[in-house]
């Protein structure tokens, strides 16, 4: 930024927002791709998911249950708290970890 340096692009921008406390009910404020994998477990725990092309999903919830969720529409938003996206039993794919 010209002028301003040491300021990011984040301390420029207004976010009425900022001082509100983040719950479930609060809209996600990152994301991020996810990969199915049978071994790794995903970077941090998810606020929900989105299916950007549909199929079945295979998951390991937060506190550890596994499901296989299928016939998910594109473009669906699962609320659903995971730490895992399996490949085995996943055939949804341009799948999005919102946090």
């Amino acid at each position: 930024m010209v002028g301003f340096p040491y300021l990011s692009q984040e301390a420029m921008m207004p976010d009425r927002y900022s001082s509100t406390f983040a719950n479930l009910s609060s809209p996600a404020i990152d994301a991020f791709a996810i990969t199915p994998d049978d071994a790794t477990d995903l970077p941090e725990i998810t606020r929900a998911l989105y299916i950007g092309i549909g199929g079945d999903l295979s998951v390991v919830t937060k506190e550890g249950g596994s499901v296989t969720l299928v016939n998910l529409l594109a473009g669906t938003v699962l609320p659903i708290r995971v730490r895992a996206v399996r490949a085995t039993g996943s055939t949804a794919q341009s799948v999005v970890g919102l946090v």
